[in-house]
C-alpha cells in the first residue's frame, strides 16, 4: 500500500543550495570536499574563527591556505568573503543531495524491526530504481521495534507502509468508520 505524506525535505537555506551547486559545477573533487568536512569535524574551532566578524579577513584566508586542500581553497575563500561560513554544514548537505540528483541516485529510508537480508535489500533497490527511474538507490536502514513487524519504506514524500502497526491502524480506521 502506498501512502502519500506531507513531510517536507530537510530544510536547507536557499543560499546553501546555491553555494552547493557552485561547488559541484566548479568540479571540486569529491575527495577534497570530504577532506574539508573531516577537517571541520576534527577542528570545530575553525568554524568559530570563520564566523567571527572581529577576525581579519586576511587572517582567515591564510588559515584556509594552510589547512584545506588546494582544490577547495578558492571556494572556501569566496564563502568566507561573503560571510556565509555559518552555512558550511548546510552547503555540504545540499552538495550531497545535488550530487545524488545529478547522478540519478535515489535516497530512501527503510524502517523495520529486523534488518533485511542482502537479497531483500537488492530487491527493494531494484524496485526503487524502476519506479523512480534512478540509476542507483541507497537505502538507509533504521530499526524500530514499535512497528511490531514488517517495514516502512520512505522515498522523498512517498511512504510505503507494510508494517504490522500500520496495518492495524488502517484496520482500526475501517472498523470505526462503519
Amino acid at each position: 500500500m502506498k501512502i502519500q505524506t506531507s513531510k517536507s525535505q530537510i530544510y536547507c537555506p536557499v543560499a546553501a543550495v546555491r553555494y552547493a551547486r557552485v561547488l559541484y559545477e566548479v568540479n571540486v573533487p569529491a575527495e577534497a570536499v570530504q577532506k574539508t568536512r573531516e577537517i571541520f569535524s576534527e577542528v570545530p574551532q575553525l568554524h568559530d574563527i570563520f564566523v567571527n566578524p572581529t577576525i581579519d579577513l586576511k587572517k582567515k584566508m591564510t588559515v584556509i591556505d594552510k589547512v584545506f586542500p588546494e582544490e577547495i581553497r578558492n571556494f572556501l575563500k569566496v564563502v568566507c568573503k561573503y560571510q556565509r561560513m555559518d552555512l558550511i554544514e548546510d552547503i555540504f548537505a545540499a552538495y550531497d543531495r545535488y550530487c545524488d540528483e545529478q547522478n540519478q541516485v535515489l535516497n530512501a529510508v527503510l524502517t523495520c524491526t529486523v534488518p533485511p537480508s542482502e537479497e531483500q535489500k537488492k530487491g527493494m533497490e531494484a524496485f526503487l530504481c524502476k519506479k523512480y527511474g534512478a540509476k542507483k538507490a541507497k537505502i538507509e536502514v533504521c530499526q524500530d521495534q514499535a512497528l511490531l513487524g514488517g517495514f516502512i519504506l520512505r522515498v522523498g514524500s512517498d511512504e510505503y507502509d507494510w508494517s504490522m502497526k500500520g496495518r492495524l491502524n488502517r484496520l482500526e480506521q475501517r472498523l470505526t468508520w462503519r
